[in-house]
């Protein structure tokens, strides 16, 4: 072998060592960033089947986004009882006024190539509407007009089942008086975005689903959105169910066409709507302008605020700016959480109406999302709830706590908490139900579960790990 290939043979060992180090050391990172991935799914499976087989519902469909990516998407329980059919992740459920959001976005769409403005009044397109000069499109997507609701039941009405156009609705009900003076209060009304269809339609010179198809969907990739008020769910999608009282599930009833129109009609997997939330989230479709205008709170014209912007609920969630809206419509439920700033978001559907089970699920997986120091936390509810318990006998770990906080903890003070908390017995529950960051310190606060009551407890602890305050109150209190 000439010194040349001994050279080569040389140079390929070295590479050939290299490359195996870097496999090795990229191999571990993967593990290491699959870890705490893999956790949180097992995390979420075991929260979402806990909490549909508490609540009794059919099924639930899971999707969510961390880090702007889709790390979970799951579908659980019955989509039929009879004959049953399993839920898929690919099956499509209705999402209810959750589609307010995208009426909203088509609107935005429209004022963007300047065809209309927000704050253009309605009777530019529709005259003959009660006030129709003095209310402003934007009153309408912030539920601020004064139109009357045309459908606060939480049930489906017999007319409700005949096929009726959405201009008969608003002859009904956007031509009697309004209900208040135009941007002087806040109330939730379908009416509303019944309007705003109409305005989407005369001002596209196109009919509502095929400007949102065209303009919305289409360019999201969303293509397996169906349009319930003007057809139905296919046969290997979920039924819809309902139940009288506490009695068993029941096929729940389909609304006639035009019910839906533009405030409700939408029905899409759970994950195609986390792809809708990571287009908010990344600003994909509209301009950044639009979005401020799409996700800011509105204020009355006293200057209240309403936690509303155009079709969504704004509002803060532990200091976490959220995005969210609830939907419920015949046979469904829905629930979307979208955290922006944290490029995160949560989504639930449901097919049974009249639960709280997508809203409350959404809650509950919201701390598993976030909870970036699991080990931290039980650390911290453990040494609390030791704290607690010591309170009970009137005794107290002073080296745990400031001197602040050990002058809070005087004689009487201990007296005090022994003598009324003494005698409710043993915690059956220590839930930890918000945690933020205040005047530099960590604040915890707990759920407590007493045999017979429940209490407030919470906490406010320095960097150094001392605590400046540990407080026990009644539930409400």
């Amino acid at each position: 072998m000439s010194i040349r290939a001994n050279l080569m043979s040389g140079r390929a060992r070295a590479l050939s060592v290299v490359c195996w180090v870097a496999w090795a050391w990229l191999g571990a990172l993967a593990h290491a960033e699959s870890q705490p991935a893999t956790e949180l799914r097992t995390k979420i499976d075991a929260t979402v089947k806990k909490a549909l087989a508490a609540s009794g519902a059919p099924s639930a469909s899971v999707a969510v986004v961390k880090d702007a990516q889709i790390v979970f998407a799951n579908a659980y329980g019955s989509a039929r009882i009879e004959p049953r059919l399993a839920a898929g992740v690919d099956m499509r459920y209705c999402i209810g006024s959750v589609s307010k959001q995208f009426t909203a976005t088509a609107i935005l769409l429209l004022a963007e190539q300047g065809a209309l403005s927000l704050d253009d009044k309605v009777g530019r397109f529709l005259p003959h509407l009660s006030r129709a000069n003095e209310v402003t499109i934007r009153m309408l997507l912030s539920h601020t007009s004064g139109y009357r609701d045309y459908w606060p039941q939480d049930y489906v009405m017999p007319t409700m089942l005949v096929p009726t156009p959405p201009t008969v609705i608003l002859d009904r009900w956007a031509r009697a008086p309004l209900d208040f003076e135009p941007g002087t209060k806040w109330q939730y009304s379908n009416t509303n975005f019944v309007i705003a269809g109409l305005i989407i339609e005369k001002a596209s010179g196109m009919p509502y689903m095929q400007f949102l198809r065209t303009r919305v969907l289409e360019p999201l990739g969303l293509k397996n959105v169906i349009d319930l008020d003007q057809g139905a769910l296919a046969p290997t999608d979920p039924t819809g169910y309902l139940r009288y009282a506490l009695g068993p599930l029941r096929p729940a009833p389909k609304m006639g066409s035009g019910w839906l129109f533009a405030m409700g009609q939408l029905a899409m997997t759970a994950s195609d709507l986390a792809r809708w939330n990571l287009s908010m989230i990344e600003h994909r479709l509209l301009k950044p302008a639009s979005y401020a205008a799409l996700t800011t709170e509105t204020l009355l014209k006293n200057g209240a605020a309403t936690h509303y912007g155009l079709g969504i609920s704004v509002s803060l969630d532990e200091d976490r700016r959220v995005l969210r809206h609830a939907g419920e419509i015949s046979g469904f439920t829905a629930a979307s959480m979208v955290f922006p700033d944290d490029r995160a978001a949560i989504v639930v559907l449901v097919n049974q109406d009249a639960t709280d089970l997508a809203g409350d699920l959404a809650m509950q997986l919201k701390p598993l999302l976030f909870d970036v120091d699991d080990a931290s936390a039980t650390k911290a509810r453990e040494r609390d709830r030791k704290i607690f318990a010591g309170l009970q006998r009137g005794v107290i770990e002073r080296g745990l706590f400031t001197a602040a906080a050990n002058s809070y903890f005087s004689a009487q003070a201990l007296k005090d908490f022994a003598t009324s908390l003494a005698p409710l017995g043993t915690p059956q529950e220590f839930k930890e139900t918000e945690h933020r960051v205040r005047g530099g310190m960590v604040q915890r606060v707990y759920s407590v579960k007493m045999p017979k009551r429940s209490l407030r407890v919470w906490s406010r602890e320095l960097k150094d790990g001392k605590l400046e305050e540990f407080l026990v109150a009644g539930s409400g209190g």
